[in-house]
């Protein structure tokens, strides 16, 4: 079994009956990126999130952002799905990434339900959870761990 193979099978196990293949953290997704430059991560982030706070740093190849929710405002994308197609193939594994997880779910559901095959949650997001004194990149998450990303 390949590395990829590998953590695509942890990642599905992980599964909790939820509606899309399953869950990587980020260090898995960075693994994946590596070994396989076919994988695409899709940034469902705003766009003023990822000017602002920074972006992971990956090849633009393998690098999508469609925005789940739009920014000021926070309303919903409603051409999420065209734009996922247009910067996607269904048969790709596509790992989707917000700030702490919580939006990347909801789009790997949705673009599964739109016969998107193997959708995949990157836990923690891009900047992790709050820590106590209200601060991101602290506690978990892509920058947490430590892997590379530009910006802010």
């Amino acid at each position: 079994m390949s590395d990829v193979d590998a953590i695509l099978a942890r990642a599905r196990a992980r599964s909790k009956d939820w509606p899309y293949a399953g869950a990587v953290n980020p260090q898995e997704a960075w693994e994946l990126l590596q070994a396989d430059p076919h994988i695409k991560l899709i940034d469902v982030r705003t766009n003023a999130e990822r000017d602002w706070v920074g972006r992971v740093a990956i090849p633009e190849t393998q690098h999508g952002a469609v925005q789940w929710s739009t920014y000021p405002g926070g309303v919903a994308n409603h051409e999420f799905i065209e734009q996922l197609n247009s910067q996607a193939r269904k048969d790709q594994v596509l790992l989707f990434l917000c700030r702490s997880g919580v939006r990347s779910r909801h789009a790997a559901k949705l673009a599964t339900e739109f016969g998107y095959q193997h959708c995949y949650d990157v836990l923690e997001g891009f900047e992790g959870d709050k820590d106590e004194n209200g601060h991101r990149k602290n506690v978990n998450g892509w920058c947490r761990a430590g892997l590379p990303w530009l910006g802010a």
